[in-house]
C-alpha cells in the first residue's frame, strides 16, 4: 500500500462546510493521496451532490449506532491505548502528564481517546502525514496522534476555531505542527501573534471555489431603475455572526424610504425562528423569503436571479466571526455585485474595485450601499465583472489546491485530472465506512 496523507475533519459531510469539500476535491485532483477521517457523521438529510466525487472513503472515529456498536468502539479505543503504552511507555506517560498538568478538560480526554484509536488506524494505513481541517477539536486529536506516534501533522485554521480557542493551547499546537494553513491574511495575523519563533510555519492558503460552476451569466430579468424591486440574496447559516438582523433592519430602512426590494435568504440554523419573527415584526414578511438549505447547484442558479449579494457579518462578543465566507466567493465568481461587512478576511476579497464595504453592524450604511447599487445598474455590472475576475485570479479551487499540494509532498508540475462524478460514485462509501 502506498503511503497516504490523512485528512481529519470534525463532521463529514456537512452541507454548510463547502470549503472543506472543495479543498478535498482540489487536493485529490492535484494528486494528493488523501485518506479521509471524521470524528463523526452529521447524518444531515441534505448532502452536497459533489460528495459523490470524493475518491476516498471516510473512516468515522465515533458512531451513533446501537449499544453493541458503542461497546465495540469503546473496546477498540481501549485496546489501541494499551498497545500505544506497551510500545512506548515513556512517550505515552509523557502525553498523559501533559494532559494532567495543562489540559484537564473533558473535551481533552475525548480527543485523547480518539487520538489513540486514530493512531492505530493510521499506522495500518501507512500514513506519512496527518492534516486536521480545523484548529480546535480535529487539531487537538491530530496533535495527540503526533505526540503518541511521531507522525508529522499540520492543521488549517479559519475563524471560530482561532478566535474562541485558548491562546496557549493554540500556540502549543502550532509549535509542534509541521505547518499551519490560514484561510485569510486576517487569520494569519492572529496566528502569527501566537507563533513566536515559528512564524514561518503559518502559511496563507485561501479557500478556492469552483469557478467553472459559479460563472458569469447575464442576470435573468434584471430590473432597471426604481420601478422594479432590487433582488437581494444572502446565503449562509442562520447564526448570529452572519449578521442577518442587520440585513433585515437595512431592508426596513429601504422600505420606509419607499424603495422596492425583495430578499431571498438561503440557509438553515439555530436562529431561524428568531429571524422569521423579526421579519414579521419589521413588516417585511411580504418582501423577505427564507428558503432553507440548498445545494451548490441550487445556489448557483439563485445567483443568476439576483442583483446584489449581501454579506452582513459581525464580530460576536466572544470573538467569533467569519473568515472568508465561501458563499461570498461563489457570488463574486458568479458576477454579482456585493455589499459586505468590513470585518475579518472579507476586505481581502471585496476590494474597492469589485464591491462595496460597510462597517459591520451598521444597518444604515448597509441600506445606503444597497440603494446606491439599486440606482446604478451600470455600477452593478462593473463591480460584478471585476469581482469575477478577482476570484478567478486569486480563489480558483484548482489553483488554490495546487499552491498547497507541495506541502503534502506532491509536485505540481504535472497533476492528474480529477475523477469524473460518475467514476467516483462507484468508489464512494462516505456514509458507511468505519474502522476500529
Amino acid at each position: 500500500m502506498a503511503e497516504t496523507v490523512a485528512y481529519l475533519t470534525k463532521r463529514f459531510p456537512r452541507l454548510s462546510e463547502t470549503f472543506i469539500l472543495d479543498e478535498i476535491l482540489g487536493l485529490e485532483a492535484a494528486g494528493v493521496p488523501l485518506r479521509l477521517y471524521a470524528i463523526a457523521d452529521p447524518h444531515e438529510k441534505l448532502v452536497q451532490p459533489d460528495v459523490l466525487r470524493v475518491a476516498s472513503p471516510v473512516v468515522y472515529l465515533q458512531t451513533a449506532g446501537s449499544g453493541m456498536e458503542r461497546w465495540r468502539e469503546y473496546r477498540g479505543t481501549m485496546v489501541a491505548h494499551v498497545r500505544l503504552f506497551r510500545e512506548s511507555p515513556r512517550r505515552y506517560l509523557g502525553v498523559v502528564t501533559y494532559i494532567a498538568r495543562r489540559r484537564r478538560h473533558l473535551s481533552t480526554l475525548k480527543n485523547f481517546a480518539q487520538a489513540g484509536r486514530l493512531a492505530q488506524i493510521l499506522r495500518k494505513n501507512e500514513t506519512r502525514h496527518l492534516h486536521a481541517a480545523f484548529a480546535h477539536g480535529p487539531a487537538s486529536v491530530a496533535h495527540f496522534v503526533h505526540l503518541l506516534t511521531g507522525i508529522p501533522y499540520s492543521f488549517s485554521a479559519h475563524a471560530k476555531d482561532i478566535y474562541v480557542s485558548a491562546p496557549d493551547l493554540l500556540a502549543r499546537k502550532l509549535r509542534d505542527a509541521s505547518f499551519v494553513l490560514s484561510c485569510s491574511e486576517s487569520a494569519r495575523n492572529a496566528l502569527t501573534a501566537l507563533a513566536g519563533a515559528d512564524v514561518a510555519k503559518v502559511i496563507l492558503a485561501n479557500h478556492g471555489v469552483d469557478t467553472r460552476r459559479f460563472t458569469l451569466q447575464e442576470r435573468a430579468d434584471s430590473p432597471e431603475g426604481s420601478e422594479s424591486p432590487l433582488r437581494v440574496l444572502a446565503v449562509g447559516r442562520l447564526v448570529a455572526k452572519k449578521g442577518y438582523p442587520v440585513l433585515l433592519e437595512a431592508l426596513k430602512i429601504m422600505g420606509d424610504a419607499e424603495r422596492l426590494v425583495r430578499c431571498t435568504i438561503v440557509g438553515a440554523g439555530t436562529d431561524r425562528d428568531q429571524l422569521v419573527a423579526l421579519t414579521a415584526e419589521l413588516g417585511l414578511t411580504g418582501s423577505v423569503e427564507f428558503v432553507g438549505s440548498q445545494t451548490h447547484q441550487e445556489v448557483a442558479e439563485r445567483f443568476h436571479h439576483a442583483d446584489v449579494f449581501v454579506q452582513a457579518s459581525v464580530v460576536l462578543a466572544n470573538g467569533d466571526r467569519d473568515g472568508i465566507p465561501n458563499s461570498l466567493l461563489e457570488a463574486m465568481a458568479s458576477g454579482l455585485a456585493v455589499v459586505a461587512s468590513d470585518v475579518a478576511g472579507i476586505p481581502e476579497v471585496v476590494t474597492p474595485e469589485c464591491g462595496l464595504l460597510v462597517a459591520p453592524g451598521d444597518s444604515t450604511l448597509l441600506a445606503a450601499g444597497l440603494v446606491r447599487l439599486a440606482d446604478d445598474a451600470v455600477l452593478r455590472s462593473q463591480l460584478g465583472a471585476r469581482a469575477r475576475e478577482h476570484v478567478v485570479e486569486k480563489f480558483d479551487r484548482t489553483a488554490c489546491a495546487l499552491r498547497i499540494a507541495p506541502l503534502f509532498g506532491i509536485s505540481t508540475e504535472v497533476h492528474p485530472v480529477g475523477k469524473s462524478e460518475t467514476s467516483a460514485r462507484s468508489s464512494t462509501t462516505y456514509s458507511t465506512n468505519r474502522e476500529g
